[in-house]
């Protein structure tokens, strides 16, 4: 039975929390970990992967090629179903913990805008960087290739040895109905996960209000490269909080699930039971993580730790009880 988890999928809406508490994950003890029944974490996000296609679009209309991912900085996607090609990177991601796939010295801007070909094509998407015309792709790789570089895992985890956390944030436009309507929402995106991750997932779902997560969107968000940069100092455009992240659809989903604090997940010919707990943080708990550890109140600490105890012991014991069908 399960007592330690496997895969941790941290979502939530933009500012709720889900890095802060990636964060405090990392600055945890084994033992201390132990007790919220995590081991030491290894973290996948796909907002690398957002902020690249940002700097990809910056860098395709300097050179006076179509910027395919953003029109402009203050904009939200181009091609809706980014949001799926997101999570086969994510899926790639996963894989390459166990797996990595070595690239040679100074290919990896070429090799990533492979995978992004790759991911469009497999959410029925254009592909567009196999036909740019070769000087622009030049110019764009050499620009891209430190940040691409980044990216690349060079040695394999056991996973037997860590709990994989994996964060991503969905949404959809302010007062939509729900369900919400693909590529938008949670439901769109968990269904393309891959199998291994959704056979050995739980969700944690960190509980903000849109109207709150703009306000610390706005709070967080730091000027400039490093910013953006930054998974904990980004600022999500104005624009896009609203018409992207002006709704969350998780309770909807928890709400209609055949089986109870699950969120029903239909995926590869069959049907994932992913366990669900929500954690409140409409009242700000987490933004202090923001700050120098030094700097962290106890009290607050204690009470944040208290929660996530509480919270995970609960995921263990949903989990449980889909494990026994």
């Amino acid at each position: 039975m399960t007592s330690t988890l496997d895969t941790l999928l941290l979502l939530a809406l933009p500012a709720s929390g889900k890095s802060e508490l990636r964060r405090y994950f990392e600055s945890r003890t084994p033992a201390e970990l132990a007790e919220l029944h995590l081991r030491p974490t290894v973290q996948l996000d796909d907002y690398p992967y957002v902020h690249l296609m940002r700097r990809i679009s910056a860098e395709l209309t300097a050179l006076g090629a179509d910027p395919v991912f953003f029109a402009s900085p203050d904009q939200g996607w181009l091609e809706p179903r980014d949001w799926g090609a997101l999570i086969h990177l994510l899926n790639e991601d996963y894989a390459a913990l166990t797996r990595p796939v070595p690239l040679p010295a100074g290919a990896a801007a070429q090799a990533l805008l492979d995978r992004l070909d790759a991911a469009r094509s497999a959410v029925g998407a254009p592909a567009p960087f196999g036909s740019l015309d070769d000087r622009v792709r030049t110019q764009l790789c050499a620009a891209l290739e430190d940040e691409a570089a980044a990216l690349e895992r060079l040695a394999p985890i056991d996973l037997s040895a860590k709990t994989v956390v994996i964060e991503f944030a969905r949404g959809g436009p302010d007062h939509a109905p729900m369900p919400l309507e693909p590529p938008h929402g949670y439901a769109y995106s968990l269904g393309l996960l891959a199998a291994p991750i959704l056979q050995s997932a739980v969700i944690l779902h960190v509980w903000v209000e849109p109207e709150e997560s703009r306000r610390r969107n706005r709070q967080r968000a730091e000027p400039g490269s490093a910013g953006d940069a930054s998974i904990l100092h980004h600022g999500v455009p104005e624009a896009v909080m609203t018409r992207e992240y002006g709704t969350d659809d998780m309770e909807w989903l928890t709400e209609h699930t055949d089986r109870p604090d699950t969120v029903t997940v239909s995926a590869h010919g069959r049907t994932f039971y992913v366990p669900v707990v929500r954690l409140d943080n409409r009242v700000d708990r987490t933004s202090f993580l923001r700050e120098d550890r030094q700097s962290w109140d106890g009290k607050q600490v204690a009470a944040l730790h208290r929660d996530l105890r509480a919270a995970f012991a609960r995921l263990v014991g949903v989990s449980r009880h889909v494990e026994q069908g």
